[in-house]
This record gives C-alpha cells, sequence and structure tokens, in this order.
C-alpha cells in the first residue's frame, strides 16, 4: 500500500533546469530531483527530505486556469533550504496541470499533518524571569516578626 503522494515537478535555479519528484506524506515531504546546466550536463539524481519538524510552511498557489500553478516549500532552518535550490527563501515546485488536483489535495494533507505536529509538540516554557515580576509594589509584603 502506498502512503504518499508523488507529484512531478518543474523549477529553475541560475542556469539549470530542474525536474523531479516531490512524495507528500504524514511524516513529511521527499524530493528527488536532477538538475542539469543548460539544459544538458547532469549533475546526478539527488535526494532531500524534510520531516515535518523542518517545514515552516507549505502553500499551493492555483495559477491561472491550473497554468502555473505551484507548491512553494518553507523551511524553519537555512541548512535544510540550503540543500534545495532556492529563492527567497523558498523552495518553488512548479506544476503541469494535469498533476493540479493531486498537488493541492497532497499540500492540503500536508498542512493538516503540520497542524496536527504543532499541536502534539509540548506547550513552550514559561521563562523564569517572567514569573518574577520587577514593578511589583511591596505594599502587600508582611515584615517578619524579629522574635
Amino acid at each position: 500500500m502506498q502512503n504518499f503522494t508523488s507529484v512531478p515537478f518543474k523549477t529553475e535555479s541560475g542556469l539549470s533546469s530542474i525536474n523531479g519528484v516531490a512524495k507528500f506524506s504524514g511524516a513529511g515531504i521527499v524530493l528527488e530531483f536532477e538538475s542539469k546546466l543548460f539544459g544538458l550536463i547532469s549533475d546526478g539524481v539527488k535526494e532531500v527530505r524534510l520531516a515535518l519538524a523542518d517545514i515552516l510552511d507549505v502553500k499551493f498557489r492555483k495559477g491561472f486556469f491550473k497554468y502555473g500553478a505551484k507548491i512553494e516549500i518553507r523551511t524553519k532552518t537555512f541548512s535544510k533550504l540550503a540543500e534545495l535550490p532556492n529563492k527567497e527563501g523558498k523552495f518553488t515546485l512548479k506544476l503541469v496541470p494535469a498533476d493540479f488536483q493531486r498537488a493541492q489535495e497532497a499540500v492540503a494533507q500536508l498542512q493538516k499533518d503540520l497542524t496536527g505536529h504543532q499541536q502534539e509538540l509540548p506547550p513552550a516554557h514559561t521563562p523564569v524571569s517572567s514569573l518574577f515580576d520587577e514593578d511589583a509594589s511591596e505594599e502587600g509584603t508582611k515584615e517578619l516578626d524579629k522574635n
């Protein structure tokens, strides 16, 4: 049984054209892609895994009548983003119209998984400094008996 959704994509990075497949699952995204300089010289197939904990957000952009549809992925750390061909802090997957519906459903499911993952995280810790109010008046403080 297949527990991920595959979405073919294209993108560019400088003088390189990139073709690949994004696999969306409840654990995150696996990106397999090949970059070709001038569309001719390949540097091999690469794989980058983005766990839910690494993903800041994922957005689906519809385009015009399914043309120009794309998926934008932002990561929480620059180290993960540096492994991907990115522009302005985002990794953009350009889609063909035939994959529009599949991509839209994959992003919607991943967004639900991200929300569920964030709710499962423990609450943020309260800093100790906020427990002690520096501006508190001492009107309600009693003197200790010296006896």
